[in-house]
């Protein structure tokens, strides 16, 4: 791949996953202008987040089926159509319906990367596929500043506003630039469909990839859904400082491109046993330092932030090494585990803060690393059912 795709697929991949979070740390201002119980309110995220897995299981498996460009650029428009119709919404149901809708149709960004693992070569796929998760993961940290300062200054509305100018111009860009991939494979949409669970129930690094993967952003999601409102509530910070707290997560980025080199280098091992104890240890300096403050939970942030982009990226270069035919429908299994464990977070995020206060959003914050260590460390090492040939 030229750099210069490299570079657009990154930039093209931040900015649509950046739809995802435009509302977290905006929820305050949505919900009373709305009318939305606080309840109520915590589901705009979740929604979000089960929208987009819905478009992981149900349209990405497309992508080993129709030409990819074509349904990257529909998922696209409907994307900007969705955004566009969030700014103006008065309705607190259609609003929570429209949060669904532009979950589902931000799954774009997951047509991209299968695509770019298709295009580069086998001995630097891994580093390619991590250079453009470094765009992928600085969408996703920096949506959150961008929404907490236009918020700010604009109001609330204007974030689903320029969320929609941005997929503009990224799906103007990707219909100029974007090369043609028509895939061989000839099965209906429903037997692709049900080729499923044959590929969840054959490769078991599959399941492991996408159990750790899974665990790992739940707690990624629950620390990033409640951590705006202990800045707010308990340190009185402003959405122009919550927004500037949110920068520091923008570090975890680096770790995209490291993972990769690793994973082509051989160390995928040793590097996921790494990025799951960082997980957990990375809530110690919220949780055991107290007197640290807005610094303890800058330093998790930072922590958890590194360990779960680099495991996300670790797991994606082994499950595209399965199949170079199934590379969509293995993404599409593996990050709607992702997204699913990232809803599960953001649903119990505020009530757990509400009952036990940051103490409990830092104890299951931990646990969910946790769990995927211990089930990494006493997991048989399984062989590849399927091996690529490309």
């Amino acid at each position: 791949m030229a750099r210069s795709l490299i570079l657009l697929f990154a930039f093209s991949c931040g900015a649509i996953a950046a739809n995802l979070y435009y509302a977290q740390p905006i929820i305050s201002l949505i919900a009373p202008d709305l009318h939305m119980s606080e309840g109520t309110a915590s589901l705009i995220v979740s929604l979000t987040q089960i929208g987009y897995a819905a478009g992981l299981f149900f349209l990405v498996p497309l992508g080993d089926l129709v030409e990819n460009k074509q349904l990257m650029i529909i998922s696209a428009v409907l994307s900007i159509a969705s955004l566009a119709a969030a700014a103006t919404m008065d309705e607190p149901g259609l609003f929570l319906g429209i949060s669904l809708l532009i979950g589902f149709t931000s799954v774009a960004v997951q047509l991209l990367i299968p695509l770019a693992a298709h295009f580069a070569a086998a001995e630097t796929r891994g580093r390619v596929v991590g250079t453009i998760m470094s765009g992928l993961v600085l969408g996703i940290l920096l949506s959150r500043p961008i929404s907490s300062f236009i918020a700010g200054h604009f109001g609330w509305r204007a974030v689903f506003g320029f969320g929609a100018v941005v997929m503009t111009i990224v799906t103007a860009l990707l219909a100029l630039t974007l090369p043609n991939r028509r895939p061989s494979h000839s099965a209906s949409y429903l037997e692709l469909i049900r080729s499923l669970e044959h590929l969840v129930t054959t490769l078991p690094v599959l399941r492991q990839r996408s159990l750790y993967q899974g665990l790992l952003f739940g707690s990624f999601s629950l620390f990033w859904t409640a951590v705006p409102i202990e800045l707010t509530n308990h340190y009185h910070l402003s959405q122009t400082a919550v927004a500037v707290f949110s920068l520091v997560g923008a570090m975890g980025a680096t770790s995209a491109p490291l993972a990769g080199r690793l994973a082509d280098a051989g160390h995928t091992h040793r590097a996921t046993a790494f990025a799951l104890a960082l997980a957990a240890i990375g809530y110690l300096p919220a949780m055991l330092v107290p007197g640290l403050g807005v610094f303890g939970l800058v330093g998790t942030g930072l922590l958890l932030d590194f360990a779960v982009q680099m495991n996300l990226v670790l797991g994606q270069r082994e499950i595209y090494q399965l199949d170079q035919n199934s590379r969509n429908r293995l993404n599409s299994i593996y990050m709607t585990s992702v997204f699913v464990g990232g809803a599960v977070g953001s649903a119990i995020a505020s009530m757990l803060y509400k009952h036990g206060g940051w103490t409990w959003v830092a104890v299951a914050g931990m646990l969910f690393p946790l769990l995927a260590l211990g089930r990494f460390l006493f997991a048989e090492k399984p062989a590849q059912s399927i091996i690529s040939h490309d």
